[in-house]
């Protein structure tokens, strides 16, 4: 509960000449209501006098909105103006967020139920296809490849058919583009009609391409290129979300487009695809997680800043250096790496040594190597041979139970010993602090430290427990003396060289973290350590960069953008892009605090309990192996009376029973172990259950379903309360059984709905509602307690904090998020 309200006279009420005082007594009535006392002051500070936390401020902003009589209030207007009285001055001057005018927004009529099935349906028979024709010619070419001559004829054999395969699945995507749409031009395409259709199985094709796995090589710009994007020289790009629509987008000469930024060329909005032209000019610079909306420009010469958004009709002139979201022009300075000559050949010889190096050793390795082993193995050759069925014995299951267990657990040793030796030795030819040519022996030395230090399964594996913080350390991480809670790191966080990442004792960090250590120019780049002050808390999803400026006792909420000018914060809390400054905790939270001696007891009950989760995570995991394994070993069995036809069979089996068994494993989970609102300790049993919901069910597999008719299926089979022809472009959904999405809602890529949040050492989670035909633009997270209405939308990069109810056809934009004066949606 709140602190003590503070009485005062009723002529207080009229101290403030600046604003009027019907609109303070009005703000007064409400909050007294919210936080259940007769009377607050209108002087008295939300947070330190009347104790409020940020999810009663939510429900008072709610309880605002849906008064004619008052001015829209948003989180960000409480945080900045924290009493009734500077809260009502501010917005009696109409003070308004960065950002475009709303657009004029209409609501699509939805498709007809006719439609929808026949777009899934085409959908369905795509992957069948693809799956197909793939293991048709993988077995084809195994088949071939087994019948060399010896060690040098398989190596030629698997050479030619590699070199073969790899410039087929190059070439075709791209054919398939021009054959199937042309060039793309603005315009809008209705969801789940053939028209979509055709959009999604070419993007489908085109982010399949093995050229589009070349992050930041010159062949990643090669295959925009062919694509037909307008990409100047010297071009570097770092993401791995390639533009789609490719003939509207404008690379000038030496632009930078750094890692997880969004430069899609098209989104989902309003029951539509809509694509748009962007614009980048020379020597641009778009900064980490960043996101560039259709119809955006920059000139030459132009930043946008790292965690920052560019909203349709927004343009930042030649030269300026825009951050936030939605972006505004900053007078911050972002560093700059010192330039270095590397010119047109330099560039040609890295991509040509790249495609040598694949093509001559790498993938004729591999597959003669797999050859080899299938047909040296003395029972396969005899079935193989002969011909017989084998499955039904148990000789056959004895080997499958073999090879499973010696695949899944050999690979997991041999993971682990690889991310610790052989990055240190790259390492070593890597000085922290000093400018290197790109597309030399140490820009693929600190390329390969990322790839192989970012290892998404033994992170999911230690996160979320003590045993990532050993973990951490084994990889390079530098943390000082550790003071452990069972949850010092989530299941997800990654670096671009562990080596020069430092966090302080006593430091806890929620998923999603991104730690920038290598920063670039379109010519070279530099390793930079990135420390993180100690006793500080991290929210989710943070882009945090060498030189962020926070000290000591500082907590970092969900998608802020580390400061890195002015003063050392401490003692802080920071929300927002840009950020700004908000209590660093409140007393609801202290409530939960507990004693050393209690929280060591505490502490080895959660170790065990974590212990228990890991094993759950690897034994789930290996029987998924496990089966893979008897399917594949019974398409080889059947190999000799259907031929290639057993192994596309396989491949469809294994298909269906991903999904069918990943759905089940997540319904047992959360049957043994119900969602439920919830506000505790993290050394609460009810917690270490939700710690295992997050680990033990795989959702990875969901990310091949996206754009389909199937993604809303499967949320809701496990559990999601999802409605009908709901589009889901990319989305995560964190809390299943907590969630409600109405009908005909869109959900752009990137975007999550996160039902919880962690905070130091408490934990709360609780339902979050989105009504039917809502938006919730590209890389959004909607957090928990919220209420989105029918015909909503949520711009690009936002952040809706806890609590928030957002009307019926608004608009609202922003980290955080708040709403939009002017135009609402209409049908």
């Amino acid at each position: 509960m709140p602190g003590h309200p503070v009485e005062v006279a009723p002529d207080d009420l009229t101290d403030n000449t600046t604003t009027p005082v019907g609109t303070e007594q009005i703000f007064a009535e409400v909050l007294a209501g919210v936080v259940r006392t007769e009377q607050v002051s209108v002087h008295s500070n939300f947070f330190d006098d009347l104790g409020a936390d940020s999810m009663v401020m939510a429900q008072f902003c709610a309880r605002v909105r849906k008064r004619d009589d008052l001015p829209s209030v948003s989180m960000k207007d409480v945080y900045r103006h924290p009493t009734i009285s500077s809260l009502a001055t501010a917005l009696s001057g109409d003070e308004a967020p960065a950002a475009p005018a709303p657009e004029p927004a209409r609501v699509a009529e939805p498709v007809s139920r006719a439609q929808h099935l026949l777009c899934g349906t085409l959908q369905l028979l795509a992957f069948l296809l693809l799956a197909c024709v793939g293991s048709i010619v993988l077995t084809a070419g195994f088949e071939w490849i087994s019948e060399g001559a010896g060690v040098v004829g398989i190596y030629l054999r698997a050479l030619l058919f590699t070199s073969v395969t790899f410039t087929a699945a190059c070439v075709l995507p791209i054919l398939a583009k021009w054959t199937i749409i042309g060039r793309w031009k603005p315009r809008e395409i209705r969801i789940w009609s053939l028209d979509y259709f055709r959009f999604w199985f070419v993007k489908t094709l085109v982010r399949a391409n093995p050229l589009a796995l070349f992050t930041g090589s010159p062949l990643n710009v090669l295959y925009l290129r062919l694509l037909g994007a307008r990409v100047g020289r010297g071009v570097v790009i770092l993401t791995r979300h390639l533009p789609v629509c490719t003939d509207l987008v404008s690379i000038g000469a030496g632009t930078v487009v750094r890692k997880d930024a969004y430069v899609q060329s098209y989104r989902a909005h309003s029951g539509m695809i809509q694509t748009g032209p962007v614009s980048l000019g020379e020597n641009v610079f778009v900064g980490e997680a960043s996101v560039v909306d259709i119809g955006t420009s920059m000139g030459d010469g132009s930043l946008l800043g790292r965690s920052s958004s560019l909203h349709a009709g927004q343009a930042v002139p030649a030269g300026e250096r825009w951050h936030g979201s939605p972006a505004q022009r900053t007078g911050m300075e972002y560093p700059a790496v010192e330039p270095a000559r590397c010119g047109t050949l330099r560039r040609a010889v890295y991509a040509t040594l790249q495609l040598v190096v694949l093509l001559s050793i790498s993938l004729p390795l591999v597959t003669g190597g797999a050859t080899m082993l299938l047909t040296g193995v003395p029972r396969l050759a005899q079935i193989l041979q002969a011909g017989e069925l084998a499955f039904t014995s148990w000789a056959f299951w004895r080997e499958a139970l073999a090879v499973s267990l010696l695949l899944f657990f050999g690979a997991l040793v041999v993971g682990l010993l690889t991310v610790a030796t052989i990055p240190r030795l790259l390492n070593l030819a890597i000085t922290p602090g000093k400018a290197y040519r790109l597309y030399g022996i140490r820009f693929w030395a600190q390329r390969a430290i990322a790839r192989m230090t970012n290892s998404k399964f033994l992170m999911l594996l230690f996160g979320d427990s003590s045993y990532v913080v050993p973990y951490l350390r084994w990889i390079g991480y530098r943390l000082t003396p550790v003071v452990q809670t069972g949850s010092n790191f989530g299941t997800e966080v990654k670096h671009d060289n562990p080596f020069v990442t430092t966090v302080g004792s006593g430091t806890m960090v929620a998923d999603g973290l991104s730690v920038i250590n290598a920063e670039y120019s379109n010519t070279s780049f530099r390793v930079a350590e990135a420390k993180v002050g100690p006793h500080n808390f991290l929210g989710n999803h943070i882009v945090y960069p060498p030189g962020g400026r926070t000290g000591d006792d500082c907590l970092l909420a969900t998608k802020v953008m580390v400061p890195i000018d002015g003063k050392v914060r401490e003692g802080v809390g920071l929300l927002g892009a840009p950020s700004m400054e908000i209590p660093r905790t409140v007393q609801r939270d202290k409530s939960l605090e507990v004693a050393d001696h209690e929280r060591h007891s505490r502490l080895r009950i959660k170790n065990r309990h974590n212990l228990a989760t890991i094993g759950w995570f690897l034994l789930v995991r290996w029987v998924h192996l496990f089966v893979v394994t008897v399917l594949a070993g019974a398409a080889a069995d059947l190999y000799g009376h259907m031929a290639s036809w057993s192994v596309a069979l396989a491949t469809v089996l294994v298909l269906l029973f991903t999904v069918a068994y990943n759905v089940l494993v997540d319904r047992i989970v959360t049957k043994v172990h119900p969602q439920r609102p919830m506000f505790c300790s993290i050394y609460d049993l009810r917690f270490w259950r939700h710690e295992r919901y997050w680990k033990v069910p795989e959702t990875d597999y969901l990310a091949m379903f996206n754009g389909t008719a199937f993604k809303p299926l499967l949320w809701r089979l496990m559990g999601a309360r999802v409605g009908k022809r709901v589009f889901d472009d990319g989305c995560y959904i964190s809390e299943r059984r907590l969630t409600a999405i109405g009908d005909d809602a869109i959900l752009n890529v990137g975007s999550k709905i996160q039902c919880h949040s962690q905070e130091d050492g408490s934990f709360k989670s609780d339902h979050s509602e989105l009504g039917s035909r809502c938006t919730v633009g590209i890389s959004t997270l909607v957090h928990y307690g919220v209420t989105v209405g029918d015909d909503a939308v949520l711009g690009p990069d936002s952040f809706l904090m806890k609590g928030e109810y957002v009307p019926d056809q608004a608009q609202w934009v922003g980290n955080p998020a708040r709403e939009l004066a002017g135009e609402r949606a209409v049908a």
